[in-house]
């Protein structure tokens, strides 16, 4: 089992900044996929960013290319997801996902770990 809990949500205007965390607990493999997915009110989950122990490659979704970062730090099993130039359609509840194995996936069906979410609202 694995358990993750996000925290760093809040209410900022346009243009602020945000860094979201997550810490994994539990039986977490040296190989495994941490990602940060968000879902806004009526719409449905969707993936932000994506990082993994070993594969160096990131992935971000179009609409958050070049305002989010995602890092990790694995010594504390802990993954981040810095928020830059937010946009009122940035607003979601964020979750962190957790999944071991070799690869990165980018479905919601492949994160078998979920934490309650940490909401965000940007303001116009």
């Amino acid at each position: 089992q694995v358990r993750l809990v996000e925290s760093g949500g809040g209410s900022v205007q346009a243009g602020g900044s945000l860094r979201l965390s997550c810490v994994a607990s539990g039986y977490i493999s040296n190989s495994n996929c941490m990602g940060w997915f968000r879902q806004a009110p009526g719409k449905e989950r969707v993936v932000v960013a994506t990082s993994h122990t070993i594969d160096p490659r990131t992935y971000y979704a179009d609409s958050v290319k070049g305002r989010f970062t995602v890092s990790r730090e694995n010594s504390v099993n802990t993954v981040y997801l810095q928020m830059n130039a937010l946009k009122p359609e940035d607003t979601a509840m964020y979750y962190c996902a957790f999944a071991s194995g070799g690869d990165c996936p980018h479905q919601i069906v492949d994160f078998p770990y979920w934490g309650q979410g940490t909401q965000v609202t940007v303001s116009s």
